[in-house]
């Protein structure tokens, strides 16, 4: 420890798998690092096994055990083998945790690790219950995923919360009628504030609203019979599956 103080302003020592050890031992290990001048102490659930009230519970009897704690930064780290890294880290800052160790898409070891863009995102639309700021630009959150998932070669599954390409895709109609009258009515989070647009995709659960408003945006403007008609032979093209075109769907009605 010694030998790196003199090397480095920053000096972490994480507890591995600390979730899986003995909690008194985990305590003094943590109050051993503390005096001997560590900046950083890490608690990591490694094997990705906690709930995340057991973590919260954990993290907290720590700090209770360990007051020296107080005096540096307390670092947790989840892994997501049972989809809980981000719910599991979230606890951990509302049991005093002062930093998450997360990545970019979540990606990382075995089933990966805290999911960076998930967790900014809940503590800022939930900063009433959480109440911290973590200063990332979130504007440029979709162009930093992008980026690491071209470089990584990790493709990022369509339906991830945040940066995945449906996050802020609406196609039901039901769904699509409500974007139109309110953005609020089914999404808590503006996509400007990720870098990314809101898209009406056109597909077989698409409504007539959502159908004439991308008319309109093509320049093509119907109404009454003539939209009923359009829309009848759009509905037939989709229960084929995927997109549908609009440009189609007039070849198929003046055909």
């Amino acid at each position: 420890m010694e030998t790196a103080l003199q090397r480095a302003d920053e000096v972490q020592l994480s507890v591995e798998d600390a979730t899986a050890a003995d909690l008194a031992r985990v305590a003094h290990m943590c109050g051993v690092a503390v005096e001997a001048g560590a900046t950083v102490v890490g608690l990591p659930d490694a094997a990705g096994h906690m709930l995340p009230a057991g973590y919260a519970a954990f993290v907290a009897e720590v700090r209770r055990r360990c007051p020296g704690l107080e005096r540096v930064t307390l670092s947790v780290h989840c892994h997501d083998d049972l989809g809980l890294a981000v719910a599991g880290s979230l606890a951990a800052v509302e049991a005093g945790a002062d930093q998450v160790e997360c990545t970019v898409n979540g990606i990382g070891e075995h089933a990966g690790n805290t999911s960076l863009e998930e967790l900014v995102v809940a503590l800022r639309v939930r900063a009433d219950h959480y109440d911290v700021a973590t200063g990332v630009d979130t504007t440029r959150i979709a162009a930093v995923s992008r980026l690491v998932a071209q470089r990584s070669g990790y493709v990022v599954q369509p339906n991830k919360a945040i940066v995945g390409a449906n996050a802020f895709a609406h196609e039901a109609g039901i769904h699509q009628d409500g974007m139109l009258k309110d953005e609020r009515t089914y999404q808590i989070v503006d996509p400007s504030d990720v870098g990314v647009r809101m898209t009406l995709p056109l597909g077989k659960h698409s409504g007539r609203h959502a159908f004439a408003m991308a008319c309109a945006e093509r320049g093509i403007h119907v109404s009454g019979e003539e939209l009923n008609t359009a829309f009848r032979k759009f509905k037939a093209l989709a229960d084929f599956g995927g997109a549908v075109p609009i440009d189609a769907v007039f070849e198929e009605v003046t055909a």
